[in-house]
């Protein structure tokens, strides 16, 4: 773990430079604004440990497959979101001296994001090689108001001495992926223009997306503008330099205004266009309006989605960086995008869509944004149909059976570990979920007519192939099956996966019936062009009415799969420290051999599924499986967070909220480096309001039922529902709840009926 984040509620802030943890803080600093975003690499050179990180929501390359055994059903590639143009650089000299902080002896430094305004700030002083002290304020944003562009504002000042002072802007073309199959590079050169602005324009090799990047650099002196420095071009990099001679106290300004515009929103003839409109949108004003107008925006954010905590500054500051980070990740502006596990803060994973978005971060935009938000999320893997119906023709499933993949961002698998991409097949079943949960939060019922019930049978035609009947049991069995626990393998009968199958099954039956009754011809035509069977609802039934689930009757739980108790049961408290986190101390066979769970797996079928079941019931499988679960999964914590405070070990939710919250901020899994765990953040929020506060919707009614932690003296958060905005404070002895909208609303606070009438009208 690392501890030197400084705690404040609306800042996060390194107050000295690290070189050590370098990567790790490029992490945590990360902006973006939905559209594009970037690691909190430092603009001037920097030879130390550093990462490069700049990229482009949807615009992706198909890396080739690196595996050593190739087996029938692989994808023949790994798609990524690629590192894009380098726009932030700055190549500073002074006195012929190229300034770079691992060159340099730093008497301060910090950086700082202001999550309230959505800026990231960066101050240092700092004495060079050839003694010359200089000291540096920077400012950086990805414009949320206007999110094709990003700027950034760059102050030197001469501390001890006169000195020459050059200083050449960039835009650099020529990047990496640490992650690079092969090493290979991703981008072609097509253009290099410096007559006006600098641009330069590039394209991506295979996917052939077109970027034109359009920098213009402001520069002053005294506060005086610059006349325009010398510029040059060279292949896939455009320039231009400045200089001049300072007295010591003196300072230059820089100001960077981007425009970056691609072929995924333009047609190719009007990105030149489209990316001199944006351009000249933002450097129509003051850099100081630039920084209000993001102010703004980030205020509109915050009033639908904060989450305030009295009493705990830790805790507050640790939710609202999740909340920051989820909403500068995605905005729901394109429903061709969606939410890598990585967002825009790193390489691992590619930037590409798990099943994390449906399972975890859903039920956040359902409560924090318009519903149009969250159809969004479901309208991306709709749109992705055809694709999961070919993705399991490819492993032998037809007649329309639909898998959908585990990491995609076309909806083509691009995962190839067999026992992910063959065996984790619970992924189908999160996407049926959301739109279950979707359409039941929304009242939407439409969505179902239109989109939902195509994608629902194509998954249920999946899981009716997928499972067969055992003589031996005389119940239908889905062997070889990866549960949510990727700490096992190949298993048969994983609870989980058997359970959301035959809900899935279930659901789709269900909403079959529910179309016959309300809009028969519409029904017919979907089931006719599907030519969906009668016989196929009867196999349906006969597998709910017959699945294998394996329990336990002596000690009253379900089993993660079967023989889960030939192994040994050894609590991971008698563990010691110095194993943990055990994928980086034992083997892979260790791990599959031992009763140690990566993350919730039965306990996620009793999350999803808890009216199925009674409190007893939940509670035994919650004491059998937490104290052998090691939370080596980010997803881990919010998950017993909620189940913890439903079952009223208070301590046990509070403890886990922690873990879940403050997992980057303080590296839990010292892995930080590598980006932050975008997707698991909306399961700080989850902890909180679906834990703390037990939100769930029953019956078309929001419940809640709260209780506070004992250090807290008060949590306080907005949700909206059909139409309805409810603010909630919780308080230590009494709660306060505020109806915002013009739409009365009749919930059930703490067991007790309550018809909340509009503040705004009394």
């Amino acid at each position: 773990m690392k501890n030197y984040i400084i705690h404040n509620p609306w800042h996060i802030i390194e107050d000295q430079f690290r070189p050590e943890h370098n990567e790790f803080s490029e992490s945590i600093f990360s902006i973006g604004n939905g559209r594009m975003g970037q690691r909190a690499n430092f603009e001037e050179t920097y030879t130390g440990k550093t990462m490069q990180g700049s990229y482009l929501a949807g615009i992706y390359y198909p890396d080739k497959t690196r595996v050593g055994w190739w087996k029938n059903g692989y994808p023949d590639y790994f798609a990524k979101v690629i590192n894009a143009v380098q726009w932030i650089g700055l190549d500073i000299q002074i006195d012929g001296v190229l300034l770079d902080l691992a060159q340099c002896e730093i008497s301060a430094f910090e950086r700082r994001l202001d999550m309230k305004a959505g800026v990231l700030y960066r101050t240092f002083m700092a004495k060079m090689p050839n003694g010359v002290v200089v000291e540096v304020t920077a400012k950086r944003m990805y414009h949320l108001f206007q999110s094709d562009t990003a700027s950034l504002q760059y102050t030197l000042r001469i501390v001890n001495t006169d000195a020459a002072v050059s200083v050449g802007s960039y835009l650099n073309g020529d990047v990496v992926n640490r992650d690079s199959n092969y090493d290979e590079r991703f981008w072609i050169p097509i253009a290099e223009d410096i007559q006006d602005d600098l641009v330069l324009v590039t394209e991506t090799k295979k996917t052939q997306f077109r970027v034109e990047a359009r920098l213009r650099n402001v520069f002053y002196v005294g506060g005086a503008v610059q006349p325009s420095g010398n510029r040059r071009k060279e292949t896939l990099y455009v320039g231009e330099e400045l200089h001049t001679r300072l007295k010591a106290g003196e300072s230059i300004r820089m100001e960077k205004y981007i425009a970056i515009v691609s072929s995924l929103n333009h047609p190719l003839d009007k990105l030149t266009e489209a990316a001199k409109f944006s351009l000249e949108k933002i450097t129509s004003t003051s850099y100081d309006e630039l920084l209000q107008r993001q102010a703004d925006a980030w205020a509109r954010i915050w009033e639908e989605s904060d989450i305030q905590i009295e009493g705990d500054i830790a805790a507050q500051q640790a939710i609202r960086f999740n909340i920051f980070q989820l909403n500068q990740t995605y905005t729901g502006e394109d429903a061709r995008l969606n939410i890598g596990p990585k967002g825009f803060t790193g390489e691992k994973y590619g930037g590409v869509t798990y099943w994390d978005t449906e399972a975890y971060c859903l039920p956040f935009y359902l409560a924090t944004q318009q519903p149009r938000i969250a159809r969004n999320l479901l309208l991306y893997r709709y749109q992705h149909l055809e694709k999961a119906i070919e993705n399991a023709r490819k492993l032998g499933f037809s007649n329309g059976a639909a898998l959908y993949p585990m990491v995609t961002i076309n909806g083509e698998e691009c995962h190839n570990e067999w026992e992910i991409t063959f065996e984790e097949i619970h992924r189908n079943g999160a996407i049926a979920f959301a739109i279950y949960n979707y359409v039941r939060y929304t009242d939407d019922s439409e969505y179902l007519a239109t989109h939902g019930l195509e994608v629902l049978i194509g998954i249920s035609r999946f899981w009716a192939q997928r499972v067969n009947w055992s003589e031996q049991k005389q119940q239908y069995v889905m062997l070889g099956v990866t549960g949510p626990n990727e700490y096992e393998n190949n298993v048969n009968n994983n609870w989980y996966t058997n359970r959301i199958a035959t809900w899935c099954l279930r659901y789709t039956l269900d909403v079959i019936a529910q179309e016959q009754a309300q809009q028969q011809d519409r029904l017919y035509d979907l089931l006719s062009r599907l030519q969906f069977k009668e016989k196929e609802s009867a196999l349906w039934q006969h597998i709910v009415d017959n699945m294998c689930f394996p329990e336990d009757n002596e000690r009253g739980v379900f089993l993660q799969q079967d023989g889960f108790l030939d192994k040994e049961l050894i609590p991971v408290a008698d563990l010691p420290t110095e194993v943990r986190p055990l994928n980086q101390h034992w083997s892979w066979d260790r791990i599959l051999r031992s009763c140690y769970i990566k993350q919730a797996d039965v306990l996620q079928g009793l999350y999803f599924f808890e009216d199925e079941f009674d409190e007893n019931t939940i509670r035994r499988n919650y004491d059998f499986y937490e104290p052998l679960t090691v939370h080596e999964s980010s997803l881990s914590p919010c998950v017993h967070a909620i189940i913890a405070a439903k079952l009223g070990k208070e301590d046990k939710a509070y403890e886990f909220y922690l873990r879940t919250a403050r997992l980057d901020l303080d590296d839990y899994n010292n892995d930080t480096e590598d980006g932050l765990h975008v997707t698991s953040m909306a399961g700080t929020w989850l902890a909180i309001v679906e834990g703390f506060a037990g939100m769930r919707v029953r019956n078309g009614q929001l419940h809640f039922q709260t209780f506070i932690p004992k250090n807290w003296q008060s949590y306080a958060f907005h949700v909206q529902y059909r139409g309805a905005k409810l603010f909630i404070r919780v308080n230590q002895d009494d709660v306060e709840i505020k109806n915002l909208s013009n739409t009365k609303i009749s919930i059930i606070f703490n067991g007790e009926q309550l018809l909340v009438e509009p503040e705004l009208n009394s």
